[in-house]
């Protein structure tokens, strides 16, 4: 009987265990991407790195919409030359098509993935959700910059252009927390 007993607590608790992992396994991927620019993740930073090298870097800009967001979305420019390190200001523009207010929240990645460790986002519309009301049209600003570390990074001689990437999804959560505040007034 004990154990059958032992037996069962084993299991419940590596069930318990891997559903606990299961809930901690998008933050840590998040995080990991974050750190090692895995899969095309870009990195923050609070400002330019104040050095310019001569080499220049094509950026690309493109955007798209995910079902279920009734929004129109494209970036204002389709690309951008600057020197490496050299600060660069794009912008995204964004309409809501629907009649009711709606919350979107931007994943974003570049191509090719090596690049990613080292494009810089200091300000960009995809740090938080945005809020469209109906029919409005906003311009939304995206401050960047590639370190100059890139230049003295292994294999990364050959790029010459980088595409930066943007799909906004519906964010229902903070709809629904918005309208949950909203109730509470």
């Amino acid at each position: 009987m004990k154990k059958n007993s032992y037996t069962a607590l084993t299991i419940s608790a590596v069930v318990i265990g891997m559903v606990g992992l299961s809930f901690a396994a998008v933050p840590a991927y998040r995080a990991f991407c974050q750190i090692t620019g895995w899969g095309g993740t870009t990195q923050r930073a609070t400002e330019a790195s104040g050095t310019i090298l001569d080499r220049e870097v094509t950026i690309r800009f493109d955007a798209t919409v995910s079902g279920g967001l009734p929004w129109y979305f494209k970036p204002e420019q389709v690309s951008q030359t600057l020197k490496i390190g050299e600060t660069g200001l794009a912008y995204y523009e964004a309409e809501n098509l629907s009649d009711e207010p709606v919350i979107g929240s931007a994943s974003f990645n570049v191509q090719p993935a090596k690049a990613g460790l080292y494009f810089r986002k200091i300000e960009c519309f995809c740090f938080t959700e945005q809020l469209l009301e109906p029919g409005e049209r906003v311009s939304m600003p995206m401050t960047y910059y590639i370190d100059p570390a890139i230049a003295g990074a292994k294999n990364l001689d050959d790029i010459k252009t980088i595409t930066l990437s943007y799909t906004f999804y519906r964010n229902e959560d903070a709809e629904r927390e918005k309208l949950a505040a909203l109730g509470d007034h």
